[in-house]
Formats: C-alpha cells, sequence, structure tokens
C-alpha cells in the first residue's frame, strides 16, 4: 500500500493501494489531465506534501479518479520526472473539459513546442477558467523549475514552505501560453498552482 501524507500528518494519510496509484496503460490511450487549484497560493505550501494534498483532495471532491500531482519542482522532485517516463510521449495534455493543451508532457519542456494551443482554456477542478475569472488577479503560475523541469535551488521559496517577500520562486505568465518562463517572484505573491495527472484509471479494465 502507499499513503498519500495530509500537511497534518506526515505519518498518517489516505492510503491508495500500487495498482490504483500505477495502473496498467488502457488499450486507448488515455489523456493525463492539467488542472489548476481552486485558489491562489502563496509560496508557503506547507511543503511539496502539502501542495500535492491539496491536488488528491480537490480532484477527489470533483469525482476526478487519477493520481494528481502539484505542478513544482522541490528539493527531492524535478518536476520533469513527475509523470513516468512511459507516459511523457504519445500521451496528451487535456484541460478539465478535455480539450487539448499540449501534444504530450515532453513537449511542455521543448524548445519548439512549448506553447499552449491557443483558444483553450485552463480549469480549476472547480470548472473556473483561470485566465478570465478574477479570483486570480496575478495570472502567474508558480512551478519552481528550468525550462527543462529541472529543481532551482535558490527559487522555489524554500521548498515551498516560505511566504515572506523576500524570499523567491520561479513563475511564470500563464497570459505567454507557457508554463516555465524563468520570472523570479516574490513568495508572498499569490499566483495560480497547477496539478498534473500523474497516473490515471481505466474505464476499460
Amino acid at each position: 500500500m502507499f499513503a498519500i501524507p495530509t500537511p497534518d500528518s506526515p505519518q498518517g494519510g489516505v492510503c491508495l493501494s500500487e495498482t490504483f496509484l500505477y495502473p496498467k496503460a488502457a488499450e486507448p490511450l488515455e489523456p493525463l489531465h492539467l488542472v489548476a487549484l481552486n485558489a491562489p497560493q502563496t509560496g508557503n505550501m506547507r511543503g511539496i506534501r502539502g501542495a500535492d494534498f491539496l491536488c488528491f483532495q480537490q480532484a477527489r471532491a470533483v469525482g476526478l479518479k487519477g493520481t494528481f500531482r502539484a505542478f513544482l519542482s522541490s528539493k527531492l522532485q524535478d518536476l520533469y520526472t513527475i509523470v513516468r517516463r512511459s507516459d511523457r510521449n504519445g500521451f496528451p495534455i487535456m484541460n478539465l473539459k478535455n480539450q487539448v493543451l499540449f501534444s504530450s508532457w515532453e513537449s511542455i519542456f521543448s524548445e519548439d513546442s512549448n506553447k499552449m494551443r491557443e483558444n483553450v482554456s485552463l480549469y480549476s477542478f472547480d470548472g473556473r477558467d483561470i485566465l478570465r475569472d478574477s479570483a486570480w488577479p496575478e495570472k502567474m503560475v508558480w512551478h519552481g523549475s528550468s525550462k527543462k523541469g529541472h529543481r532551482q535551488m535558490d527559487h522555489y521559496c524554500e521548498t515551498w514552505r516560505a511566504g515572506e517577500h523576500a524570499v523567491t520562486g520561479l513563475a511564470s505568465s500563464l497570459q505567454s501560453g507557457r508554463l516555465l518562463q524563468q520570472t523570479p517572484s516574490s513568495c508572498s505573491g499569490s499566483y495560480i498552482v497547477l496539478c498534473i495527472e500523474n497516473a490515471f484509471t481505466s474505464p476499460y479494465k
């Protein structure tokens, strides 16, 4: 068994079987979804576990069965490696409404195809268009990563535990259509946090 820890209970959590977290690929390829948390966050998310738990909790609340992780690099994790090697190509990245944002996970980190499809929106778990909704006044996305998805240890808000003005984390303007612009930003800012589905359950099993 594998436990997704809650931020309050490092030893506890919601237990999921390994078959749930790492299901066999379905016959038809399933998309991986990219969805935003329902509210902006400062750089203090109680660490990567706190951010991951928010992704898990909000996905479950709307009936999504896949496993979602925060779109963030951290002390022991490069953003690029969140999605399994076998799923990085050939699986489209889609929004909550199953519209294609990127052709694959790999494309987000490439030089020539790292821009989101035009006229396709990113949605929060509760269905709001985050570029148009006023709940996100700053259209910036936290990531703490290089353009290739590697952790930037001086720029991830002290492992996503700092919300002070003097500390910085890397963020990207969503209005640019790119998720990995290298913009140092104060960790006191309240920005978009995305969640990527890194494993799915198949209706065909």
